[in-house]
This record gives structure tokens, sequence and C-alpha cells, in this order.
């Protein structure tokens, strides 16, 4: 599924938090990896010490690479990892996501919060325009991230899976496997996470929630009726959840399933940050057949919210005719 990664870097150390996750993901998926450092046209002078660093920075990760497909051992006549560093002038998000696109790239993978000793361009902004705009997964890694959940660090992985019930959310689902399957999917914990909305639809009720009075006003059971929708929504959540647990166990993966009531955003940033994950896998933009909550928005706060590494696909919803 992946065959090439894009690691842009400012040149700074905050930027480098990504280097556990390139050399794992560079040596046991066999993965080619550009570093791509992107500076002004204004500053050309200095592009060698620009162009000394990204070099610098790709031995490194091709040296630790190699060492990861020893641990894991893949055997030295395998495929030759290519790690290289790359320099282009111009703006940060808008070259990076023209590298991307003419470069037959197929996952980016960057900081989020980085400020450059070198050249200073903020991570987090940068990110944040390459991850709307990306035709590619972006693995995103926040600077701060807890020594608990870098992914080198653990010999199992967590990883975290909200879907909201939509076909469109569950385009992530080849890529939850292909990533748990990298480092050993008898290694890796999924959980599936779906979210009911408490106070969906509870705008009207139908005749079944409403009753009339000898006086002849009509009334509803907000509570009794709202109760039992909940019940309903957990119900349908649940089974939506089995089917998508039987489909990645019978394709080898270990999952479980875990159904909660409330703001969607809300609930998957309380629930990943009581049970800090390694990685966290969603979509950014698609609706629910069941509970309509766009991704994006969610995205977007679950991203705020956290600490662990966010993986995200962006989606998009077909034409109408």
């Amino acid at each position: 599924m992946y065959k090439r990664m894009l690691v842009p870097l400012d040149g700074s150390e905050l930027s480098e938090v990504v280097f556990p996750y390139a050399k794992e993901l560079a040596g046991r998926l066999g993965l080619d990896v550009i570093l791509l450092h992107v500076h002004s046209p204004e500053e050309g002078k200095t592009s060698p010490l620009y162009r000394a660093y990204i070099e610098h920075k790709a031995e490194i990760i091709k040296r630790q690479s190699q060492e990861v497909q020893g641990k894991v051992g893949i055997e030295p006549g395998g495929k030759v990892l290519e790690v290289r560093g790359e320099l282009v002038a111009g703006y940060p998000a808008e070259e990076i996501l023209r590298y991307a696109d003419e470069r037959d790239i197929d996952l980016i993978l960057m900081a989020t919060h980085g400020r450059s000793g070198i050249r200073r361009w903020v991570m987090g902004s940068v990110a944040d325009k390459v991850l709307r705009a990306s035709n590619v997964p972006v693995w995103l890694v926040r600077t701060e991230i807890p020594e608990g959940i870098v992914y080198d660090k653990w010999p199992k992985r967590t990883m975290l899976v909200p879907l909201d019930g939509s076909e469109l959310a569950e385009t992530i689902l080849p890529h939850v496997e292909a990533l748990a399957k990298q480092r050993g999917a008898e290694l890796v914990d999924v959980v599936l996470l779906r979210v009911c909305e408490s106070g969906a639809a509870l705008g009207y009720y139908p005749p079944s929630a409403r009753f009339e009075t000898p006086t002849g006003a009509v009334h509803v059971m907000p509570q009794e009726y709202a109760r039992g929708e909940a019940a309903k929504y957990k119900i349908l959540a649940e089974q939506y959840l089995a089917g998508i647990e039987q489909r990645l166990k019978d394709a080898g993966l270990r999952v479980r399933a875990e159904v909660r009531a409330g703001e969607p955003a809300e609930e998957i940033v309380d629930y990943a940050n009581t049970n800090p994950f390694n990685l966290i896998v969603m979509s950014t933009h698609a609706r629910s057949g069941l509970s309509r909550w766009a991704y994006g928005s969610v995205a977007t706060k679950v991203l705020q919210g956290v600490s662990s590494p966010v993986f995200l696909v962006r989606t998009r919803q077909p034409e109408s005719a």
C-alpha cells in the first residue's frame, strides 16, 4: 500500500520527533523515504547549509532503518532502502503538496508544532494546510508527544479507530490493516470506537412518543423517549461495530469495540487521553448515515485535544449526478 514516504523537516530538533516513526516504517515496510526541507527564494545563498543538514539527516534515517530491518529479520539481500534529502525553494505547505503530487508519494509524515533554528517556519500551520489539501494520508506527530507512546518504545502497539458509521469513514480500514501488520498483527491491539450523539433527533417526537389528555392537550414523554432512542442507537452502533470487528479479525488483527454516548470529538479525546494510544487512525470528512457528524470538524478537535499521533485520511463525498 505504501511505497514512498515524504518527511518534511523545518531544520529544528522539534520537527525531528518523527524520526522514530520514519525509521520504523521505512525498515518494516521497505519504504523509500524523502526528507524535504523548503527554504524561501531569498535564502538561496545559505542553501548549502540547508542541503548539508537534510542530507546528514537522510544518512541517519537510512542507517537506523537498516538496523530495524536487521531486528525484524529482513534479509540484507531484500529491498534496498532509498533514503535521500531534497531541498526546494518556495512556500512550505505549497511545496510539500506539490512534491507529494509530482513524485507519487503515498504517505506524508510530519510534526505539528516545531520551529526551525535555521529557518523559522511554523510546523503547526504548515501541517494544517497540508492536511486540508493532501491527496495522500498524513501522519501527524505532536512535538510534545509523551515518552510512553513514542512509536518505537513499546513492544506492543495500541491503535484507536473512531468510526461514524459511514462508508467514507470505513475507507481508513485498509490503512488500519496495513499499519497493524507492519509491526506484526499479534503485537497490535486495535480499538474501534463509535460515538452515539446523545441529543440527536430529539427535536421531533413521533406519534409513539405523544399522548393526548382529556382536555385535548398533546404532551410528549421526552425523558422516556430519549432513553429509548439512546438504547436503540447504542444497539445499532454495537451491531455496526461487530461487523467491522469481525472483518478485521478475519484479516488477522486483534480487535475490540467500544460504544460511547455524547459529543463525538469530546468523547474521542476523553477516551484517547484516558487510554493512551500509540496511534489514532481516522478520516476527515465522512458523514454517518446514522448520526451524521462531520468528521472534518471532529478531526480538527481531536488533533487539538490529544497527545497521541494521528493518522488522517482525507475522504471526499461522491459527486452527485
